[in-house]
């Protein structure tokens, strides 16, 4: 199924279930849930991997996958069963494969109410035998000279660097005037895209407007899969 646009624009079944977060309101309105949102975001995802796949000379991009929208209340203060977005990514591992769960995603897309509609390219948090690596690579003049350089120009193109967990200060034995000591304190690293136009979430131009911005940051999910997820 080609994607040709989410129908419901202003999100109306998102609003509707942040009123209603019971499990009979969801069932009475699943079919609504699957047509609207969980199948066009399967397919903008998979087409969105069609188009960037070569972008991608050193990775393997997984078969995309769409997130459930059920919460995981266990350890959460807000016990609401159902999240108010739909999301999905394409993972991107090392050609040859990897037993490493936690690897760089060439795209997440979230779409919903609140803070939830966003894209993003990168690892969001790394395994500490990652994280490791991570920061060796960056303390490693080339490669992290490399590494602030694609940063840099893309928080010109209008991304902005993000993480699960971003310390205070530098990591211990780490200069805190080091060049790139703002990047050492993240434990992750995402580049997360500028907002998706409204106007693109019911046109099956979403899919080249995601593939553009995914070749945008194909270089950093590149060297984070180089570094972090063989």
């Amino acid at each position: 199924m080609a994607f040709t646009g989410f129908s419901d624009g202003k999100r109306s079944f998102f609003r509707k279930l942040a009123k209603n977060q019971t499990r009979e309101w969801f069932a009475a309105h699943k079919d609504e849930y699957v047509e609207g949102w969980q199948r066009p975001m399967e397919a903008l995802l998979a087409d969105v991997r069609a188009k960037v796949d070569d972008d991608f000379p050193y990775c393997d991009l997984a078969e995309p996958k769409v997130f459930r929208i059920h919460r995981d209340t266990r350890f959460a203060k807000d016990k609401t069963p159902y999240k108010t977005y739909v999301a999905g990514m394409i993972m991107a591992r090392g050609r040859g494969g990897s037993n490493v769960t936690e690897v760089p995603a060439a795209l997440y897309v979230g779409v919903g109410v609140g803070d939830d509609d966003l894209t993003a390219h990168g690892q969001y948090a790394m395994a500490p035998a990652q994280l490791q690596r991570f920061r060796a690579a960056l303390l490693d003049d080339a490669r992290g000279a490399e590494l602030a350089k694609l940063t840099k120009a893309l928080e010109k193109a209008g991304f902005r660097l993000g993480a699960a967990e971003t310390l205070k200060k530098v990591p211990r034995g780490v200069d805190p005037d080091h060049p790139r000591a703002e990047l050492l304190r993240h434990k992750g690293l995402v580049a997360m895209g500028p907002a998706i136009p409204d106007e693109l979430l019911t046109s099956p131009k979403l899919v080249d407007h995601l593939a553009k911005q995914t070749r945008k940051a194909a270089a950093l999910v590149s060297w984070l899969v180089e570094v972090t997820a063989v």
